[in-house]
């Protein structure tokens, strides 16, 4: 449902939240995340566009989270890379479809749920929940 960049920056998100020894670098953040380097740079460039994550250029330098990860949501990074989109007109143009016809009002309507879902939910709840199974590391 999500897609492949929203997934790539909450992967980023995770990973800069549980990383304490400073800024990680482009490299290592792709290497962790699984995500291909080129791709990351982008992602992380718009994450930091949105305020995000801050970057640091120079040795010692590279990623790091720009604010508290107990008031960024699942929303707050999905929407800097790849925002979800709600249907407000009909999206095949219909001239005659003044309003969203059933099928798609009911696609909105599930959009509606997933964003609200996302916003509900911060990047620190998600990694502090009560699973053996740590994001972006092999468990145990």
């Amino acid at each position: 449902m999500l897609p492949k960049t929203a997934e790539y920056a909450l992967r980023a998100i995770a990973y800069l939240v549980n990383q304490s020894a400073g800024p990680a670098s482009a490299d290592r953040l792709a290497e962790q995340t699984k995500v291909p380097r080129r791709y990351l740079t982008r992602v992380m460039q718009d994450l930091a566009s949105a305020g995000l994550v801050r970057s640091r250029s120079g040795p010692g330098g590279g990623y790091e989270l720009a604010g508290d990860p107990e008031a960024v949501t699942i929303l707050d990074v999905v929407n800097a890379v790849s925002p979800l989109e709600r249907l407000k007109s009909c999206p095949l143009g219909l001239k005659s479809h003044t309003s969203l016809c059933p099928l798609h009002a009911e696609l909105d309507r599930a959009y509606a749920a997933t964003e609200a879902a996302f916003q509900r939910v911060t990047i620190k709840e998600v990694l502090d929940s009560a699973t053996d199974i740590i994001p972006l590391f092999e468990s145990k």
